[in-house]
């Protein structure tokens, strides 16, 4: 069982430091039915007022600069001949450049200070915000889901707002334990990490999957299936034409999408069979499959089939599982299944496991209608049934795009076909035929290989082979240099690099990891390459060059976000979160949202005792420094190994004890 890491002192001691004016009035209820903000209306004015000062404060320096630049122009012109002239003129448009540059960040550090003129540090949110997810429906947090009664099932939509956002900290609950390192976190959990009721322990579906001892939750390795996870991956294996789960990937398997995914002993499971699981549920008050799936170290993140495209690219996942997920395949004329269509690669499965599914079921004539409906569906999408074994079915979709046009009735061809949908209501039309990225999984590269990409794949994406390798040697070279930081040495009174002296972070000591902006995904191999036993969560922003569809084909898994928005994730998910130009890009963008928030965000979704790795322009950097010291943070600036106008901003979040 690992401990929790060693930190520097912070100077904390635990309680929040309240700005003048700011507090918690929980008689204004806010976005959500909870409570408004913990920065509220009186320190607003003071701030505003504040950020306005230092504004005018960098435009008076900024024009004062300009004035001098002028005045020293005009005395080199002055008296000199022609050949003097010119060349005070070069001088003086170099050093115009200069001064440019100069007013241009001191105008973003500005906009990133704006946000940022509060001395005080951040308020910790009340209790009630422990497991708070902004843009989802998040009554039930501060009640007793129980007193809701038995039975109750809510349907939850991601809804955002400019407000939805925390303007505080949210803290763990006060009995939150550092999770366990994986491998071992994958088998049991702090149960006082995740929200889950007694009742939730008892009922029937949830008992089979856990097993609750004092203060862990423990997953056997069977736990999820009947016959045992191990044999119903097997039985899948056999349904497709393999010998077994070992040869998933020759058949071109490495991407899963797992709809409502239990607690993700599926995932789990294939994982050691180099698998990636894509874990997706609806939000949950209590009990989320999501939030525990996580908490044992598997990917996940909020996601339903409701009436919004999920935010993935088309043909991005080799295969789409739903066990007993509470899905209405039969419903909306079969747009649901439209959806898994667009997700799924060429010669890509389905695998759906249903009661509905077995002989009994199907003599209720409902259930032969409903059967009816989803297989007409399924035809009608050109899908291929290859097999039935009691309660499972699996389909393969077509890899021929001529069967399109060959079909009696089905959904139509896309006219306009986006490829990667960020949150558009679902279309009722089929996706992706006419793409470069149709390939039968049979024909693409199988992992690892498909990772490095070679020229002709990555064509396709308009990506010169080039650009590619000089970006995944940069990154072998960075992560070597990154994981050495990781250490809390580089907060120590006598701050250093940690030398070859000094022991290396454990191979283990991360698990979750998000990437803000991820590029390529670069970031993501070169973890991977060196051993790291870790997933990454590749993020690629809504305002950055769409470059998810690569990841994808990569053989990662990865997510379109907008940054000026919540995340789709529970609170304390991720144990790093890395952002690479992500504030030169919002600075591109004109800083649609403050840094305050976005980071504010980094902390809801960072577990304590997390880090963060922030590459950017030096201005931005030191900008950003003061920015995160008010989220309490253990902060260093730190210099790169190469020559560049770059910095690296290494944090660590505390553990605040309420």
């Amino acid at each position: 069982m690992s401990r929790p890491l060693y930190r520097g002192a912070s100077g904390i001691g635990g309680k929040p430091a309240v700005a003048d004016g700011a507090f918690y009035d929980p008689k204004e209820p806010g976005e959500n039915g909870i409570g408004g903000g913990a920065f509220a209306r009186g320190g607003a004015r003071k701030r505003h007022l504040a950020a306005a000062a230092v504004k005018v404060g960098v435009l008076v320096l900024a024009a004062a600069a300009l004035v001098a630049s002028v005045a020293w122009a005009g005395a080199l012109y002055a008296g000199r001949g022609a050949a003097a002239r010119a060349a005070a003129a070069a001088a003086h448009r170099g050093y115009r450049r200069l001064q440019e540059q100069l007013v241009t960040d001191l105008l973003d550090i500005g906009e990133l200070a704006g946000g940022g003129v509060r001395a005080k540090e951040a308020e910790v949110c009340p209790p009630e915000y422990e497991n708070y997810v902004p843009c989802y429906y998040n009554v039930t947090d501060a009640v007793d889901v129980s007193d809701l009664g038995g039975g109750v099932l809510i349907s939850y939509d991601r809804q955002c707002t400019r407000d939805a956002g925390v303007t505080c900290l949210v803290a763990p609950p006060r009995t939150y334990r550092i999770p366990v390192r994986w491998p071992s976190g994958k088998g049991f959990i702090w149960k006082d990490n995740v929200r889950i009721t007694g009742q939730e322990f008892s009922s029937g579906s949830l008992f089979k999957r856990m097993m609750v001892e004092e203060d862990q939750i423990s997953f056997p390795s069977d736990a999820h299936m009947a016959d045992g996870v191990e044999d119903y991956a097997h039985q899948i294996a056999e349904m497709i034409g393999l010998r077994n789960e070992f040869n998933f990937n020759e058949a071109g398997v490495r991407t899963v999408l797992d709809i409502e995914c239990g607690f993700g002993t599926f995932g789990a499971h294939l994982f050691e069979r180099d698998l990636l699981t894509m874990c997706i549920a609806n939000y949950e008050a209590s009990g989320s499959q999501v939030q525990i799936t996580l908490e044992r170290g598997i990917p996940a993140m909020i996601g339903s089939f409701s009436t919004k495209q999920l935010p993935y690219p088309y043909l991005s996942f080799d295969m789409v599982h739903c066990a007993k997920c509470n899905i209405e395949w039969d419903k909306n004329d079969g747009i649901f299944l439209v959806e898994v269509n667009r997700l799924l690669r060429p010669d890509g499965y389905f695998v759906w496991t249903s009661n509905l599914n077995t002989h009994r079921a199907l003599r209720d004539k409902e259930n032969q209608k409903k059967w009816t409906a989803i297989r007409d569906f399924a035809e009608g999408l050109c899908w291929e049934m290859l097999s039935q074994q009691d309660e499972t079915i699996v389909w393969k979709k077509t890899s021929k795009r001529d069967c399109y046009s060959s079909r009696k009735s089905g959904p139509e061809l896309c006219g306009h076909d986006p490829e990667s949908p960020y949150y558009q209501p679902l279309n009722p039309c089929i996706s992706g035929s006419r793409s470069q990225r149709w390939i039968p999984i049979e024909h693409r590269t199988t992992w690892p290989s498909q990772a490095r990409q070679n020229s002709s794949e990555l064509d396709i994406h308009g990506v010169h082979s080039e650009v590619f390798a000089d970006d995944t040697s940069s990154w072998d070279s960075m992560v070597r240099n990154y994981w050495s930081l990781l250490s809390p040495l580089i907060f120590s009174d006598h701050p250093k690099r940690p030398g070859d002296e000094d022991p290396q972070p454990p191979f283990n000591m991360l698990r979750n990891v998000l990437d803000m902006n991820a590029h390529f995904g670069g970031f993501n191999a070169a973890l991977l390459k060196a051993g790291k036993s870790l997933w990454v969560m590749n993020v690629v922003p809504t305002n950055a060059p769409n470059y998810l569809p690569l990841i994808f084909d990569r053989g990662f898994i990865g997510v379109q976000h907008d940054w000026c928005e919540a995340f789709p994730t529970y609170p304390r998910t991720y144990d790093m979160v890395h952002a690479d130009g992500l504030l030169s890009l919002e600075k591109t963008h004109k800083h649609r949202c403050s840094t305050l928030e976005i980071f504010l965000e980094v902390d809801r979704i960072l577990r304590p005792e997390g880090w963060v790795i922030i590459r950017d322009t030096a201005p931005l950097i030191e900008a950003a420094r003061s920015v995160v010291t008010q989220l309490r943070w253990d902060a260093r600036i730190l210099d790169l190994d190469i020559a560049s106008d770059e910095k690296l901003l290494v944090c660590q979040k505390p553990f605040i004890r309420k």
